[in-house]
């Protein structure tokens, strides 16, 4: 990967080929390979010969001993990667290998990132955040109902701490901005129905551009610098809303959704509004969007009275007034 190359560049100066090469001991030839890695990635790198190369914009990379020292207090464990196919799927794999709880598993590539309903997500190299959290619960499976909300709220949180006030949550488990999506959860659990379980949660964050679906998208995409300018920090950025997520899942730990109930309902997009409940392509349900219940499961307000929707392969969208 072309990582340690990319590091030694910046916007500022051209650096020349064999500058670089001296500095890592590898041929310019292996260099100029490095490179060309990079801009099929995404990375816009000038040439201009006899000067070498040049980054066309500043990138901010993820800094495993900045984020060891700052999140540390909290008691989380950092593995920081340059490229995984899944942070979702390594990290499954090392949590029943016996990962500790609360590791945390970010990259800054990530090849096969998985969504919802069988989605694949990719972001330009550098512009994205993709990082999953090792959460070993003291409850049950069966007492994870509501995780997805309590986790959106908990990145909401972080959202509005870093000045994006405007955030706003769709039930299940996305977190929208100006109507257009700005990050993406998806959990994946193990353990049994009785004992306690463990939960791997993958986030996907638009930081400086925003993440491309290869399947047709629910919402068009905004990323953070949208807001923010482009100045944004990923680190900063991690460490802001890992910060929330602790404080979020130690209480749906010890109490379950109930209690964050009401602070998800004031964040929710289309509280109170006509919606359509999709599932396999087809509306299965169609009502006014009354909220959530202690469970996290949406209640509907139908022709037929009201319905209560729990996540499953299901989406929300939109309805029309009536």
């Amino acid at each position: 990967m072309p990582f340690p190359v990319l590091k030694l560049l910046s916007p500022d100066e051209f650096r020349s080929g064999e500058a670089i090469s001296g500095e890592m001991g590898i041929s310019r030839a292996s260099v100029h390979n490095r490179v060309a890695q990079a801009r099929g990635l995404g990375v816009v790198i000038q040439a201009v010969r006899g000067k070498g190369y040049r980054l066309a914009e500043r990138y901010s990379w993820l800094e495993p001993e900045r984020l060891a020292v700052a999140l540390a207090p909290s008691g989380y464990q950092v593995l920081v990667h340059e490229q995984v196919d899944s942070t979702n799927s390594l990290l499954l794999n090392l949590a029943q290998e016996g990962q500790p709880h609360k590791s945390v598993l970010a990259a800054e590539w990530q090849a096969q990132g998985r969504g919802r309903r069988g989605r694949t997500w990719l972001a330009p190299l550098g512009s994205g955040l993709t990082f999953s959290l090792l959460w070993r619960f003291q409850r049950p499976l069966t007492a994870l109902s509501g995780l997805s909300l309590a986790v959106g709220l908990a990145l909401a949180r972080g959202f509005r701490a870093l000045g994006i006030e405007a955030v706003r949550l769709k039930w299940p488990n996305d977190i929208l901005l100006d109507g257009r999506k700005l990050a993406g959860i998806l959990i994946e659990t193990h353990g049994d129905m009785l004992s306690a379980a463990t939960a791997v949660i993958g986030i996907g964050v638009n930081v400086r551009s925003a993440m491309a679906a290869t399947d047709a998208m629910d919402f068009q995409p905004i990323a953070m610098a949208d807001v923010l300018g482009d100045h944004l920090d990923r680190n900063e950025v991690l460490v802001h809303l890992l910060s929330q997520l602790d404080t979020v899942l130690k209480a749906f730990d010890q109490t379950g959704f109930a209690p964050l109930a009401e602070e998800w309902q004031r964040l929710h997009i289309w509280q109170n509004r006509p919606v359509r409940v999709i599932g396999g392509g087809h509306i299965r349900m169609e009502g006014v969007a009354l909220g959530v219940d202690e469970a996290g499961a949406l209640r509907l307000d139908t022709a037929n009275g009201i319905r209560l929707v729990h996540s499953g392969e299901v989406s929300l969208r939109p309805g029309v007034a009536s």
